[in-house]
């Protein structure tokens, strides 16, 4: 599994640090004997790349906000309050995870297009916020390990409900908080079909998005596509590896009961 994983990877690495020469000379499992950094400089000149970076930076950071301050006070309402409709509403939640996107991509593109979201950045940051609700069970997850009595002895030495979640309930969900952040992060920039549908622009370009039109303009030259790739994927690799353990703790938290 390892192999195959990491193989593909080596493979477009090895890639972008040959000259079209050396990509027929060479063996594609082998680093050529004079390594170049052409390709890469090729890559970083292009006037798109900045713009992928800067749109994907934006959205990244606006999505993951709301995402937090929303998951965050929704997943604790839900958990600590009791009201009527409450397991409905919790089954609606569940209900808009289990539905295929592209059942109801129609409808949601007609929304964006009559909000006059269309062509905007506000369109994908509106759908990462509101269709993927995986945070509120991350933050589910952390606050059943958060006893009762807390909120309580807060309560009674006169802490309002705001004030108690904000001081108290979320310093202690910052592993949670890292999880979801980096979750987000990875799935945001990965995803190529929600930009490319809701933001055709030139000037519009994610960094996925940027990958696409550069393959389409790379067509022959494999080493220099290889170079962009490596470009997009580093920041999604980079993020996975220092972090994964806080990954790990977020979806496996409060899954055992002691």
């Amino acid at each position: 599994m390892v192999i195959m994983v990491i193989l593909p990877i080596l493979l477009t690495l090895f890639a972008s640090l040959k000259t079209k020469g050396d990509m027929v000379t060479t063996s594609p499992l082998l680093l050529p004997k004079h390594i170049t950094f052409e390709n890469f400089k090729k890559v970083f000149g292009d006037k798109y790349l900045l713009i992928g970076f800067k749109n994907t930076a934006i959205i990244l950071v606006v999505s993951i906000i709301f995402n937090i301050i929303l998951g965050s006070l929704t997943a604790y309402i839900i958990e600590r309050f009791e009201f009527r409709f409450k397991k409905f509403i919790f089954a609606l939640f569940f209900v808009g995870m289990l539905v295929p996107t592209f059942v109801t991509e129609i409808a949601r593109f007609k929304i964006i297009n009559g909000i006059g979201l269309y062509r905007t950045i506000g369109a994908p940051i509106l759908i990462y916020v509101a269709s993927d609700l995986m945070q509120l069970y991350i933050y589910r997850q952390f606050l059943s390990g958060i006893p009762v009595t807390l909120d309580e002895s807060a309560l009674l030495d006169g802490c309002g409900y705001f004030q108690l979640f904000i001081r108290i309930i979320f310093p202690l969900l910052a592993p949670a908080t890292a999880t979801v952040a980096i979750i987000k992060a990875i799935t945001i920039i990965n995803d190529m079909y929600i930009p490319y549908l809701y933001m055709p622009g030139n000037n519009q370009r994610t960094l996925t998005t940027f990958l696409m039109d550069y393959a389409n303009a790379q067509q022959g030259s494999w080493q220099t596509l290889a170079a962009g790739i490596i470009v997009i994927m580093l920041p999604t690799i980079l993020l996975y590896v220092f972090f994964q353990r806080y990954i790990l703790a977020g979806v496996t938290a409060g899954a055992v009961k002691e």
